[in-house]
């Protein structure tokens, strides 16, 4: 982890942790004085223009009259429903003068650093150009220093940014045929950053094989002992020859110094020095998804009576793929792996999430039961990198790529370059199990396959190496890579390349499942359920990713499990529906899907749960689903007129089993239930009890009622362990139900919901086209996306129908409260009042430039989208 990544404010900690505990936090974040480089978020005050701008990079160019918004940022805001190749494509320009801060070191340097910008781009210091960058997932540097830029200096950053489409470097796909969508702009964090003349090197600028900034591995591990090892780079920017102290210290998760190794070097002038340290630590903490452990390898270079100082969170483990003996983690056999497929696609605002709410994805695919992410189908924010580190998952990391290939060299060039710099960003984090180096559902060269896998080798010279995976039927992956993408089944086939893996000892895994498409134009799926169709949809999806999940829990050895395809609702390009498979919609509201897979999790890792399926509604099933990790569920109706006791069937291993949908036959009858309400009048015993047992025990139990009339207005904030922080970027969503007297969501209220927000934040897309505010009430609820300011406080959020009467819900209000963020700003020079009021975050969807081409065109282009994925098994 690199000091930017520990400088986020996705870091900021609840109010119950200890005093201590948040002194060893700002420790961590080399926030406290003497400790390390100076950094400062550079995320305020952009001026912003969606379009051509010709001479924009000009010192003297006159852009007062454009928009100010704080990065991350989207080119355009998109509806929720925003898909078919609707979002902008073009080049957006991007403005900040600011003055450079009051510098700490002595003939320091200071770098700007782009943690990504879609697609190619074009950096300009005072109107100089100083790099042209191709891609949209990787870093970015640009050194001040060398450009001239002094303390005191006023200087201006100009950014053009284009995300059309461009065959000459990956992904490459247009995107009128792409399942996913390039949303441009600066849409991760940017960070300032100065460090001292003789300093440690940045990984990915460095450009070195296995080389650059801290590289820590490991070797002989097990319970008893590990070998931890640190390779740090250093380079002298001084014209002079420097002797160099450079000391590693290895801390557990409190903090307690457990090794320290100390090395004095000689850096030449102009140069720079890789040193290497390590020993054997005794009874190590090991990393795993149940027991994410992490240490802290603290790194100081002493020069000049200057130290730089780095912290860089690890987690010691081992693992090994033995074909038919499975998959072992930390000398022990490991269970299935139940995972899932990831875009960073999020409601109105695409790819720009603040770093919270990457780590509220995480969350949520952990409370999903999930110990494995294949990101797709690009490189993530470090912040996911970061947060699965330490909430406990695997992730498969992919190289920009989906369904092309250009046969010009440099483009082969480019997707290894990517690749290389991939794991130099991310080889230090202990959730990084396996590289996809290829691209996605793509026919290329045997060569090409042969090129990538070498460079994951290359790049990773040292034990418990990230393993590379790719699909079965590609040129040069059977008999080459460790892994492969298969079926379940597939371990027991007596024919083909599937006979041929097996006989090979190849592990194999799903890399995606979920998906019964009718036909691939129509896209009509079982596992395709948009939250707002209501109850029964969204109970044959969870139950249709019921029985795809358990085909992946077999017990084999060579067949590992899977991935499924998609947790999370997102916008496609070829496609005029968003992908609705998700567990989750696009702003992270729970389908019933949601709950099929948190009851997967067992008790021994989680808490007893049992849910019910099912809203006791006109239009409800007699048959009653639910979801339990018990042993058996005991469901009961009427206050307790009738019960019914049923086991939870389990499958799979015996000590992470997958736990089957418990179905209670004939259990809802509505005349039956009208009979009390409304001929007795005795509409509270019309509700539903289920209790989940273990060992004979009631150890969990719910209640569910039917809705009644739409009374009131409740608003919830979903923070989880993150509150909002006052950075300008962030941002929190906020869910309004309506509901009836007793509190029950009213699912099938259609009301237009109405939200004023006092205090320092505002409702993002409030006042454009895209049906942010008022929102139209979808099964029974309508969210927001809040986003602070930089000025912490209280902020009251108030919600009304848009048209009230004596009838309509009555309003709610909620307040919540930003915090401080851990972090020094550089604000940006000519930001006054007035045009901080124009912020909107981005523009309406008024203006996109999507084009228009011929039924014939269109035809031909889905065609060959459909026989790629059926080439490569999709529609199986």
């Amino acid at each position: 982890m690199t000091i930017l990544q520990k400088q986020k404010t996705y870091n900021q900690q609840p109010k119950m942790r200890t005093r201590l505990s948040f002194i060893l936090l700002l420790l961590a974040m080399n926030i406290l004085p003497g400790f390390a480089q100076q950094v400062w978020n550079f995320n305020l005050d952009w001026r912003f223009h969606r379009g051509e701008a010709k001479g924009a990079e000009a010192v003297n160019y006159d852009d007062s009259q454009w928009e100010v918004v704080s990065t991350p940022h989207t080119v355009q805001l998109m509806p929720a429903e925003g898909s078919g190749n609707r979002n902008y494509q073009g080049v957006a320009w991007y403005r900040k003068r600011f003055r450079m801060p009051a510098t700490k070191y002595t003939n320091g340097t200071v770098s700007l650093q782009f943690e990504a910008i879609m697609g190619k781009q074009n950096i300009y210091v005072n109107g100089k150009l100083v790099k042209e960058h191709l891609g949209g997932y990787l870093p970015i540097t640009i050194d001040l220093t060398a450009a001239g830029v002094k303390a005191g200096d006023e200087c201006l950053i100009a950014v053009m940014t284009d995300n059309s489409d461009d065959k000459s470097y990956p992904p490459g796909k247009k995107q009128m045929t792409l399942d996913f969508c390039y949303h441009g702009g600066i849409y991760r964090d940017v960070w300032l950053i100065e460090q001292p003349a003789v300093h440690i090197t940045d990984a990915v600028e460095k450009g070195e094989v296995a080389g650059g900034g801290i590289f820590v591995h490991y070797a002989n591990i097990s319970e008893k002992s590990a070998e931890v090892y640190v390779n740090t780079d250093v380079e002298n920017s001084l014209n002079k020859p420097q002797t160099v102290t450079v000391t590693n210290t290895l801390l557990d998760a409190a903090g307690k110094k457990i090794k320290t190794w100390t090395s004095k070097v000689t850096i030449p002038a102009k140069g720079s020095k890789t040193i290497k340290q390590g020993a054997k630590i005794q009874k190590p903490n090991l990393w795993s998804p149940e027991n994410p452990y992490l240490y802290t390898m603290r790194t100081q270079v002493l020069a000049n009576k200057e130290t730089e100082k780095r912290d860089t969170k690890i987690g010691i483990r081992s693992f090994e793929f033995k074909g038919k003996d499975g998959f072992w983690l930390n000398g022990k056999r490991y269970r299935q792996f139940m995972g899932a497929n990831r875009h960073q696609d999020f409601a109105y605002v695409g790819n720009a999430l603040p770093n919270s709410q990457q780590r509220r994805d995480v969350q949520r695919l952990k409370d999903c039961g999930f110990n494995l992410i294949r990101v797709a189908h690009y490189p993530q924010d470090p912040a996911f990198m970061d947060a699965c580190d330490e909430l406990g998952i695997f992730i498969i990391v992919a190289t920009p790529g989906w369904q092309y290939w250009n046969k010009d060299p440099k483009f082969a060039e480019l997707v290894h370059q990517n690749t290389r710099d991939i794991i130099r960003r991310d080889r230090n984090h202990p959730c990084v199990l396996m590289w996809e180096p290829i691209l996605n559902e793509t026919r290329y060269p045997e060569k090409f396959a042969l090129e990538a896998l070498q460079i994951t080798k290359d790049e990773y010279p040292y034990p418990y190496r990230p393993v590379a995976a790719a699909d079965l039927h590609s040129a040069g992956v059977l008999e080459n890579y460790d892994v492969v993408y298969a079926w379940p089944g597939d371990d027991e086939k007596t024919d083909g390349l599937e006979l041929k893996a097996q006989q090979l000892n190849k592990n194999m895994l799903t890399r995606e499942y979920g998906e019964l498409v009718d036909d691939w134009y129509a896209h009509n799926n079982l596992n395709r359920a948009s939250r707002s169709w209501g109850e029964i949809p969204q109970l044959k999806q969870a139950l249709s990713l019921s029985n795809t999940t358990r085909d992946q829990h077999r017990t084999t050895g060579l067949f590992l499990g899977g991935c499924q395809w998609h947790p999370f609702d997102h916008q496609r390009g070829y496609h005029p529906d968003p992908y609705w498979g998700g567990n989750f919609d696009a702003f992270r509201q729970p389908k019933t899907s949601y709950y099929m897979f948190n009851s997967q999790i067992p008790v021994t890792e989680g808490e007893p749960m049992v849910y019910i399926a099912h809203e006791m509604g006109q239009f409800s099933e007699n048959d009653v689903v639910v979801f339990s990790n018990c042993d058996s569920v005991r469901l009961s109706i009427f206050d307790g007129e009738k019960s019914w006791t049923l086991p939870v069937e389990k499958y799979g291993e015996a000590d992470r089993p997958y736990n089957a949908p418990v179905v209670f036959k004939d259990v809802w009858d509505f005349w039956q239930a009208r009979e009390y309400s409304y001929k007795q009048r005795n509409w509270q015993k019309v509700n539903l009890v289920a209790e989940g047992i273990i060992n004979g025990k009631v150890v969990a139990t719910t209640k569910r009622m039917p809705s009644r009339r739409s009374t009131k207005l409740r608003m919830y904030a979903d923070e989880r362990d993150r509150k909002l922080v006052a950075d300008g970027s962030d941002f929190i969503v906020v869910v309004c139900e309506v509901t009836d007297d007793s509190g029950n969501v009213r699912r099938l209220a259609k009301e237009q919901i109405k939200f004023t927000v006092e205090g320092p934040a505002e409702i993002i897309g409030d006042g454009t086209d895209i049906g942010a505010n008022p929102r139209q009430a979808e099964w029974g609820s309508a969210p927001i996306l809040l986003r602070s300011t930089t000025t912490p406080g209280k902020i009251k959020i108030h919600a009304d129908v848009l048209y009230p009467g004596t009838h309509s819900p009555t309003p709610c209000d909620l307040e919540v409260e930003s915090v401080p963020a851990d972090c020094q700003f550089v604000r940006g020079l000519g930001i006054d009042a007035s045009s901080k009021a124009k912020v909107s975050g981005s523009a309406s969807s008024s203006n996109s430039s999507s084009k228009q081409i011929s039924d014939e065109e269109k035809q031909r282009m889905l065609q060959e989208v459909q026989d790629q994925q059926a080439d490569f098994g999709v529609t199986k």
